[in-house]
């Protein structure tokens, strides 16, 4: 179970106080009769998903392993940032896999775009292309541009043998071209939102084919079903009311999601979609931002100490780390480190962190709440995602905005049409 330390929030939260409110947020959840209710799909997925499937995205992921150099992930938002918070958490950012996971379509730079088009001229690739219409712009450029070179290094046949596709099971100008063409497609369910979707084809293949042990990662998910699926005892709503707590009554706009781990940047990306585009409608909700320390002390630690009193910190804690590095004797001891030899990075980091949080603390007066995670593995990470999504539902209910739209975003969208001059939209 994640543990909530909340003795560092400089309030005192009386969280019986809020009974009434979580159990009717918890039924709306449960019940799906809510705002959004229509896309719940997810906090039940990790039993109900569909197990055939499930098996075919393990052996595509074996072939896909076997006869490729690079995977090309194409998509934008939930469509990638879960797979690869995921991919990096795990494997590292300097791993040794014999297969590159490489994202494509998140982006609309020339200059990325044709860096990742040359680079893939000498590699044999296949794509996994993800939308659930298959005409988000800068996924759907990526992919014509990625197909085309494809078709010319290999010929349609083959091309068509090396895209798989996440997409809608009914409808979309990408099941179209799946079956026109036979792209190997899998599901991203119709009630399923993009940034609530890790647990299905979305995060499982791409996550596969980096070697990742889905089968354990949807064992954590479904543990976390369990552990954070109910009204009472429930680590994940205590994390929603503590924020909740902080951003009404404390007047703090700004939320820091602090990890001290490098390979959980994307982690941080894929929590601030989650949050922001949830939660930030109605003018209002927290802005999420997120940080890495101790690198980041160097950069935002003034501000966070002595700036604006705008902000607290969510710190994200790993217990028992998989590997741990020792600190060697030197005999010139030049720099001074001899006082830590024979002692793990580890233990210097924790050491660190508690330094921080007292300083930030005590004397910056910053609010800080920390989550405990045993182990940073496959089914530690499927149930920390799942405590998230849990807690984001309970938070933006507790606001009383729909969790899973996102209408603002269509406005750039529409605007961004109407200045390429789309078909149908007037200038």
């Amino acid at each position: 179970m994640i543990k909530v330390n909340a003795s560092h929030v400089l309030r005192d939260i009386d969280i019986s106080s809020y009974k009434e409110e979580v159990n009717k947020a918890h039924r709306l959840i449960k019940e799906r009769n809510g705002p959004g209710g229509d896309y719940l799909g997810w906090a039940h997925y990790p039993e109900t998903y569909d197990k055939e499937e499930f098996e075919r995205i393990i052996e595509a992921a074996k072939e896909i392993r076997e006869n490729y150099e690079v995977l090309l992930v194409c998509g934008i938002g939930g469509s990638y940032l879960g797979a690869r918070a995921a991919i990096e958490a795990l494997n590292g950012l300097h791993g040794h896999d014999k297969i590159e996971i490489i994202y494509f379509g998140q982006t609309l730079s020339p200059n990325y775009v044709k860096q990742v088009l040359d680079y893939l001229e000498n590699k044999t690739f296949a794509i996994n292309v993800i939308s659930k219409s298959g005409t988000t712009t800068e996924t759907a450029v990526a992919f014509r541009l990625a197909r085309d070179l494809l078709v010319r290094k290999i010929g349609k046949e083959a091309a068509a043998k090396a895209i798989f596709a996440t997409t809608d099971k009914e409808k979309g100008a990408l099941l179209q071209l799946c079956k026109k063409y036979g792209y190997r497609r899998y599901v991203l369910p119709s009630d399923i939102g993009g940034r609530y979707s890790v647990y299905t084809a979305v995060g499982l293949l791409p996550m596969a084919v980096a070697g990742i042990d889905i089968r354990a990662f949807m064992n954590g998910a479904k543990k976390g079903l369990e552990l954070y699926g109910k009204p009472e005892n429930n680590p994940a709503y205590e994390y929603a009311l503590i924020r909740h707590e902080l951003y009404k009554n404390g007047k703090y706009p700004v939320e820091m999601l602090v990890t001290y781990e490098p390979g959980l940047v994307q982690l941080g990306e894929w929590w601030k979609q989650l949050f922001g585009e949830s939660e930030g409608k109605d003018h209002t909700g927290l802005l999420p931002d997120s940080a890495t320390f101790t690198t980041d002390l160097h950069s935002l630690g003034q501000f966070i100490q002595e700036g604006s009193p705008v902000l607290f910190e969510t710190i994200l804690q790993i217990d028992n780390p998989a590997v741990d590095v020792i600190v060697p004797h030197d005999e010139d001891d030049l720099d001074g480190l001899n006082y830590l030899e024979g002692k793990g990075l580890d233990y210097v980091g924790k050491k660190a962190c508690e330094g921080t949080v007292a300083a930030h603390v005590e004397t910056g007066k910053v609010p800080n709440v920390l989550l405990s995670l045993d182990k940073l593995d496959a089914e530690g990470l499927g149930e920390l995602m799942y405590f998230f999504m849990r807690a984001c539902a309970m938070s933006c209910y507790l606001n009383d905005v729909n969790p899973f739209n996102q209408p603002g975003v269509e406005v750039y969208k529409k605007n961004m049409f109407r200045l390429l001059g789309k078909p149908g939209y007037t200038k």
